[in-house]
């Protein structure tokens, strides 16, 4: 096992706790606090949950990601120029950019959410969750080397 070996896991590990994190979220505790919670205490519960996963987005995710994803792309020889050519530099470039996306609308839904806009928050958490996924697809289709 090489450093690098290490650099990628700690890129996908932070990736699949991003995604993974979403997708328990929406699939498993939104709908059983909906179940079994009333409205004050959903709130509170909801309130908490989104905010300690936007601290971990915060504190480890985004750095992780960015660390190890500017590590990976240096290893690899990739610069701004390689982005516009066919094959990987084009994957990355549309995976960098819907991941910004991603970024955009996570934040904006913490906002919608702190703001009490509920449909637009609800609007912006699936296109965070949906993002995401793009995400995943885009770095699966990047050609190994």
């Amino acid at each position: 096992m090489t450093w690098w070996t290490v650099v990628r896991f700690a890129h996908v590990l932070s990736a699949a706790l991003w995604v993974g994190g979403q997708l328990t979220v929406s699939l498993v505790v939104l709908p059983l606090a909906r179940r079994l919670l009333d409205d004050q205490r959903r709130g509170q519960v909801l309130t908490a949950v989104g905010r300690r996963f936007g601290l971990f987005t915060g504190a480890v995710f985004l750095p992780v990601q960015l660390g190890t994803g500017v590590a990976l792309a240096w290893r690899k020889g990739i610069t701004w120029a390689s982005l516009a050519e066919p094959g990987y530099g084009r994957i990355l470039a549309a995976k960098l950019v819907l991941f910004c996306a991603v970024m955009a609308a996570a934040a904006l839904h913490g906002w919608a959410t702190g703001t009490g806009r509920a449909a637009f928050a609800r609007a912006m958490a699936v296109t965070s969750l949906v993002g995401s996924i793009g995400v995943v697809l885009l770095a699966t289709a990047l050609p190994a080397t």
